[in-house]
């Protein structure tokens, strides 16, 4: 492996780690922008070298540049990760859109969205009420043993 693309992964690396600091001052910050700038600097050697030959027009890559403007204005992120809204992204907008016809697909999704919202619903009432325990088997199971119980029963009195 080059020196240079080593030297680019262990700045990113030191990006995160400084970037998911409790506490950050001045030369925290300071050495946040320059490990992104080290790797903006140096990636390049993951284009020539064939890893990534269609370039980093990378969503999280882009909110990098964003990190310490916003750590300045709100604070420590605090181990916060992008994976939750992307999860809830995937549920809300990519399932629904593969469930739609993909033409004028925004009511299409929306719709989908409210029917799945209802079906939670439903199912978390279901569920305190009791209706959810157990299948529909069993419970025909429990009412052939209670009548097959009752007629042993008859008959032991007969």
């Amino acid at each position: 492996m080059p020196d240079e693309m080593v030297q680019t992964m262990c700045a990113f690396l030191e990006f995160c780690y400084i970037a998911r600091h409790d506490v950050h001052d001045t030369n925290s910050l300071h050495a946040l922008d320059d490990m992104l700038q080290q790797f903006y600097r140096h990636r390049e050697i993951f284009r020539t070298s064939g890893v990534c030959t269609d370039g980093f027009n990378l969503p999280r890559q882009h909110s990098l540049i964003h990190y310490g403007k916003l750590i300045r204005a709100f604070g420590d992120p605090n181990g916060l990760c992008s994976s939750i809204t992307e999860s809830k992204h995937i549920k809300a907008v990519k399932e629904p859109w593969r469930r739609s016809s993909q033409f004028k697909a925004l009511s299409q999704m929306l719709l989908t969205n409210q029917r799945l919202d209802k079906l939670a619903a439903a199912w978390v009432d279901f569920a305190d009420h009791g209706m959810l325990q157990g299948t529909c088997l069993s419970a025909v199971l429990e009412q052939i043993q209670c009548r097959h119980f009752r007629f042993h029963a008859d008959n032991l009195l007969d």
